[in-house]
């Protein structure tokens, strides 16, 4: 049974998330992310029926280039505000012959993407110019982490919040570095259910 006093703080939590309106962030980013997902599932094979060999295409990246560009790009762009959607490079992995090793690889290498992007955010802060800039570009990310803590790393890991941008604000304020670490874990999380839809759709 739960004492009184647990349960007093749920129920001021709750209230605390419905003031500042997490629930109707949670609700449309979990709208947001089923709708990317089911996009590009749908493109992937609307361009396979309809247009060109999207597999043939996967076929010849994976022969063309060495898997270590392919993961060196892929960093760069989860460090650097996720220039290239995550999907894109869960579907060339499906095409390897160790699908699962390289979906654990890319997973991980947006993991490391994203402690980068927390350091550098560290950095820039001690660089008042900077900083300043910064936190205008940023500050709705800002803002809801001063609201919502680690949760909103976890929103930024698992759904389309972009992962690198939430990971650069979390710098920029010294959140703390451990619970950083924790929450962005669940980006594993994404990766694994991306994968299962992508694998499945284009195999």
């Amino acid at each position: 049974m739960l004492s009184p006093g647990f349960t007093k703080r749920l129920s001021l939590l709750n209230r605390y998330y419905k003031i500042t309106r997490f629930y109707s962030f949670l609700k449309a980013t979990a709208i947001k992310g089923g709708t990317v997902i089911a996009f590009f599932v749908a493109l992937i094979i609307g361009l396979e029926y309809y247009v060109l060999d999207f597999n043939t295409i996967l076929n010849k990246v994976v022969e063309t280039y060495p898997p270590l560009l392919v993961f060196g790009l892929f960093l760069g762009s989860e460090t650097i505000m996720g220039l290239l959607p995550p999907e894109i490079f869960i579907a060339w992995a499906a095409k390897v012959t160790t699908p699962w090793l390289y979906l654990f690889y890319l997973a991980s290498l947006s993991y490391l993407g994203g402690i980068i992007a927390y350091g550098i955010g560290n950095k820039l802060s001690k660089i008042s110019l900077v900083k300043n800039y910064l936190e205008l570009k940023v500050a709705t990310h800002i803002s809801n982490l001063n609201k919502w803590g680690g949760l909103f790393v976890f929103l930024g890991a698992v759904s389309p919040v972009p992962h690198s941008l939430v990971s650069l604000a979390s710098g920029l304020i010294s959140y703390n570095f451990k619970n950083y670490l924790l929450w962005a874990l669940f980006r594993y999380v994404r990766f694994l259910v991306y994968g299962f839809l992508i694998f499945k759709a284009i195999s």
